[in-house]
């Protein structure tokens, strides 16, 4: 039986040009799409070198994650760079993975592995174009990058852009691929240990959120409870499976170049556009938060102010 896949070429591109305005709109603050002197200065010779290795096995990633956080902890806010907060959420995560390849639980284990190591190609891939200055670096990473000095995004804010470059952009990426070497999906077998990882994220995720939260989300995070825990869960969930099923539709595409090229570009623009969207709650957190300090702040001082004068009299 042959399967028909329907693709309205029209619609995907003016679907990624709309995601593309809305995203400009968005970000008011920025005079350019892509701004001059960008990269990863001053140790660009450093993150090129790196890039240019490719990972075999997932060994490999765990060795040029380590390599990478390195020289992001050398770059600019001192050990506060933005792009550092991602990576080091990103070795977490995989060395659990590779933890978890040891045990029993894996069905597939080649599977998981070469799908760890498509997905961490992709994120090296966005490290290199973005030193050269390319402008082929995705729009999803771009959002990060182009961050990765801005005190005025949060570690957490920054870690989730990462995140959500890294899945909802990458994963389908790294999923095609992976099919590629390895055959047709076979769903009873391999989407268990696809899963697995999903089971990884709902117990570091918590902590890892935590442990890039300023004083006042961590107040946040206490008056929640495990609402926000729950939350997250349920986000990790639905976007894995999204990009699953986003694989799946790049999958029917593979044999027509241009078409997989438009589903693509719409993949790329629609994480950036939810990027921004966390980049905006990002900042109406953080400036409820600094009125809230600067409140409490002035405050204190009246108050020290009145204690002073009845000291007088």
């Amino acid at each position: 039986m042959t399967t028909t896949v329907a693709f309205d070429r029209g619609g995907v591109q003016s679907s990624a040009d709309l995601l593309r305005a809305e995203r400009l709109r968005i970000a008011t603050d920025e005079p350019g799409l892509v701004p001059k002197g960008r990269g990863w200065e001053p140790a660009s010779h450093a993150m090129a070198e790196l890039c240019a290795d490719c990972p075999d096995t997932i060994g490999d990633v765990l060795r040029m994650l380590t390599r990478t956080q390195e020289i992001l902890n050398e770059l600019p806010p001192p050990a506060a760079n933005r792009v550092a907060s991602f990576n080091s959420l990103y070795f977490t995560i995989t060395d659990r993975v590779a933890q978890a390849l040891k045990g029993s639980d894996v069905k597939d284990r080649d599977f998981l592995e070469l799908l760890d190591v498509e997905f961490a190609k992709r994120y090296f891939e966005a490290l290199r174009l973005w030193g050269e200055e390319d402008l082929a670096t995705p729009d999803a990473w771009e959002i990060l990058f182009r961050r990765a000095q801005d005190r005025k995004v949060s570690k957490l804010a920054a870690a989730m852009l990462g995140v959500n470059a890294h899945i909802n952009h990458d994963l389908a990426l790294a999923l095609t691929a992976t099919w590629e070497r390895l055959g047709a999906p076979r769903d009873e077998v391999v989407h268990p240990d696809y899963l697995l990882v999903n089971k990884i994220f709902y117990q570091e995720i918590p902590k890892l959120r935590r442990r890039y939260s300023t004083r006042w989300q961590l107040r946040i995070d206490s008056l929640l409870g495990d609402l926000d825990d729950w939350s997250q869960r349920v986000l990790v969930a639905a976007t894995r499976a999204h990009a699953w099923e986003q694989a799946q539709r790049l999958w029917a595409l593979r044999d027509d170049e241009d078409d997989l090229a438009r589903a693509r570009l719409v993949m790329d623009r629609a994480s950036a556009y939810v990027g921004e969207l966390l980049i905006t709650g990002d900042g109406i957190v953080n400036r409820v938060g600094d009125v809230l300090r600067t409140g409490r702040n002035t405050a204190r001082a009246g108050l020290g102010r009145v204690r002073v004068r009845r000291t007088r009299v």
